[in-house]
C-alpha cells in the first residue's frame, strides 16, 4: 500500500503543478533516507532542500516545512500556535494518515496532503528554488521557491533555531 500511495503521492504534486502550468524538474534516484542524501542525489546545496516534517501539536496532526539545513525551533511552534505539546509522527502514523514513510513527505498540505500547511520564513529566501522528495524516496522534485510558495500558500512564521 506505501508504495502505491507513494506514487499516487507523486502524480497529484505532478498533476498539481501542470495544471497550474508550474516548470518543474524531476529528479530519479537513489533511495535517499535524509536531507544530505538527497541533496547530494539532486546535485543541489542542502538549503536548496525543503524539508517536510508531520508534527503532532496538541492532538491535531500539522505539516511544518523548514530548509533542509535547518532543525524545529518546537517552542517557537508552540508559541505561535498557543499550543502545549508538539511531537513528529511516528511511522506508523505517517504510514496511517498519509501512506508516506519518513522522508518521502512533500512540503504540500490541500489538495496534496490533508494538513494545514506552515513554513518557516527562511524558505525559499536564501535561494531561488526548492527541491524535495514528492513521496517516494526515489523521486525528487525541483523547482522555483516563488511558484511553490504560490502554489503551496503555507503560513509563513520563523520555526528554524537559528
Amino acid at each position: 500500500m506505501t508504495k502505491n500511495m507513494s506514487q499516487k503521492t507523486l502524480d497529484k504534486i505532478r498533476n498539481h503543478l501542470n495544471a497550474a502550468g508550474i516548470q518543474f524538474r524531476e529528479v530519479q534516484h537513489e533511495p535517499t533516507r535524509t536531507s544530505e542524501e538527497s541533496a547530494a542525489a539532486r546535485g543541489e546545496e542542502l538549503r536548496v532542500g525543503a524539508k517536510a516534517l508531520i508534527l503532532r501539536t496538541d492532538g491535531v496532526f500539522q505539516l511544518f516545512v523548514l530548509p533542509a539545513d535547518k532543525k524545529l525551533n518546537s517552542s517557537a511552534i508552540r508559541r505561535y500556535l498557543g499550543v502545549r505539546k508538539t511531537r513528529f509522527a511516528t511511522i506508523e502514523e505517517l504510514h496511517e494518515l498519509v501512506g508516506l514513510v519518513p522522508g518521502a513527505v512533500p512540503p504540500f498540505g490541500e489538495p496534496i496532503l490533508p494538513f494545514t500547511l506552515y513554513a518557516d520564513d527562511s524558505v525559499g529566501i536564501e535561494t531561488d528554488k526548492v527541491a524535495f522528495n514528492a513521496g517516494l524516496l526515489t523521486h525528487s522534485i525541483i523547482m522555483s521557491a516563488s511558484d511553490w510558495a504560490r502554489i503551496a500558500r503555507p503560513t509563513r512564521f520563523r520555526f528554524a533555531k537559528v
